[in-house]
C-alpha cells in the first residue's frame, strides 16, 4: 500500500517550513516512527517520521525547498520489499545521521562528515566529534590558506536566526523599552541552598540550582504588580492571571525560550526538571512548537557566560524581561562591617508604555528582597 506522507499541522504563528535535511531516499526502507527528514521552522526543528515500515518510493522536494502545513513531500510503499545491496556496497561506510547541532557545525565550518571520526552509537557523529576533529583542524588547514593566511565563508542564515533578528528589531522599534538595574545579596539563598541540596537531590532526583529562586521570586513579584505580567494589544491592556515563564535557552542554532507553563502552581523540584529537561531538548532540537509558544514574562541569564551586566531585549507581545548575571564574590557593607558575599546585578527591561518607572523599580526591588530573605518565598510574605 502506498502511503502518502505531508507536512504535519503547523500552528497559527508559523506560516511555513523548510526541507532542511533527507533521512532516507527514493530506494531506502524506513522504519515505523523512524525519521524521514527534518523541517527547519522559524522556532523549532521538526521531525517527520514515518507512519508505516516501508520502503521510499517517492520524494517531493529538496534540501531549502518552502513547504505549508499539509503538503505532499514523500510516499513510501508498506508492500514493496525491499532489494538486496550490492555485494561492493557492504565495504562502504555508511553516510552518518546528523544531528541539528551536528549539522550546524558541519555546515558552518564547510566539513566533510565523511572524514570526521564518529564515536556516536552506530557510527553517528556526535558534537564532541567534530569540535575534536576541528581542534586537530587548524595546523593542516593553515597550510591551504590563501597568501596572507585570509579567508572568509559565507553560510546561510538558519530560519531561527533569522526569526532572532527579526524579533530583536521589532521589539527595539515598537516599544518603548527602558532598563532598570539592582544588585543582590544571595548569602541565604547560598545558605539554603548548601543546607539542603544534597537531600533535595536524593529526595527529588535533580539538582537544586539557583534558577527556581528567581522563578519563584518573580512569580511573587508579578503578583503583587501584575501590570509586568499584562501586555498590550492594541488600545487594550490584557492582564494576564496566570504565570508562564519564558526560561531563555542558547543552543548551536540561537536562543530560544521554551514556556514554564503556571509556574506559580509548580515547586522547586518541578522547576529544576522543566529547566533541565528545556535544556536537554533544546540542545537535541527536540522542543515542540507548543513548548516554545506563548508566556507572559522571560527570564533569561547571560551569568552562564560571564556577562556582569547587560540590558536585555523584550521578547513581544510581553512586556518585561529579568536579566540574571554572573554571580561574584564582593565586598559589601553590613552593619557597618565590609564583609564578601555572592551578589549578582539584576536588569529589568519593560515597555514604558505600559509600565511605569516606579511599578518596574518597585518589582525589581521586591525580587531582591525575596531573595535576600527567600524564606519568605515559603511563606508568602
Amino acid at each position: 500500500m502506498r502511503i502518502e506522507i505531508s507536512v504535519p499541522p503547523l500552528p497559527e504563528s508559523v506560516s511555513d517550513a523548510k526541507l532542511l535535511d533527507w533521512h532516507k531516499n527514493v530506494g531506502e526502507t524506513v522504519g515505523k516512527g523512524e525519521n524521514l527528514v527534518d523541517l527547519e521552522t522559524d522556532k523549532v526543528v521538526l521531525e517527520v517520521p514515518a507512519p508505516e515500515d516501508g520502503v521510499v518510493v517517492e520524494v517531493r522536494g529538496g534540501k531549502g525547498d518552502v513547504v505549508v502545513s499539509g503538503q505532499p513531500i514523500a510516499v513510501i510503499d508498506t508492500s514493496v520489499r525491499p532489494a538486496a545491496p550490492a555485494a561492493s556496497a557492504a565495504t562502504e561506510k555508511p553516510a552518518p545521521v546528523l544531528s541539528p547541532a551536528v549539522r550546524r557545525l558541519v555546515a558552518e565550518h564547510a566539513l566533510d562528515p565523511a572524514v570526521i571520526p564518529a564515536s556516536g552509537r552506530e557510527g553517528r557523529l556526535t558534537k564532541q566529534d567534530v569540535l575534536d576533529f576541528l581542534e586537530t583542524r587548524p595546523a593542516a588547514e593553515k597550510a591551504r590558506l590563501p597568501a596572507g593566511g585570509r579567508s572568509e565563508r559565507r553560510v546561510p542564515m538558519s530560519r531561527l536566526r533569522a526569526r532572532i533578528a527579526e524579533r530583536m528589531l521589532e521589539a527595539q522599534h515598537r516599544t518603548a523599552t527602558l532598563t532598570t538595574f539592582n544588585e543582590v545579596n544571595l548569602q541565604k539563598v547560598f545558605d539554603i541552598r548548601n543546607a539542603h541540596k544534597a537531600r533535595f537531590e536524593q529526595q527529588h532526583g535533580i539538582k537544586l540550582g539557583f534558577m527556581s529562586f528567581f522563578v519563584k521570586a518573580s512569580v511573587e513579584a508579578l503578583r503583587r504588580f501584575p501590570i509586568v505580567n499584562a501586555s498590550l494589544e492594541g488600545e487594550e491592556i490584557v492582564y494576564h492571571d496566570y504565570y508562564d515563564i519564558g526560561i531563555a535557552v542558547s543552543t548551536d542554532r540561537g536562543l530560544v525560550v521554551p514556556i514554564l507553563r503556571d509556574a506559580d502552581r509548580t515547586d522547586f523540584a518541578g522547576i529544576e526538571k522543566a529547566i533541565a529537561e528545556f535544556g536537554q531538548k533544546a540542545r537535541s532540537g527536540k522542543l515542540s512548537l507548543d513548548e516554545l509558544s506563548g508566556g507572559t514574562f522571560t527570564i533569561t541569564n547571560g551569568g552562564i557566560f560571564g556577562s556582569m551586566l547587560s540590558t536585555p531585549i523584550l521578547n513581544p507581545p510581553q512586556s518585561a524581561i529579568l536579566g540574571m548575571h554572573a554571580i561574584k564574590e564582593r565586598p559589601v557593607v553590613e552593619d557597618g562591617q565590609i564583609v564578601i558575599r555572592p551578589m549578582i546585578y539584576l536588569a529589568l527591561s519593560y515597555d514604558h508604555r505600559l509600565i511605569d518607572g516606579r511599578d518596574a523599580v518597585s518589582f525589581l526591588f521586591t525580587i531582591k528582597e525575596l531573595l535576600e530573605d527567600p524564606v519568605r518565598l515559603m511563606l508568602a510574605v
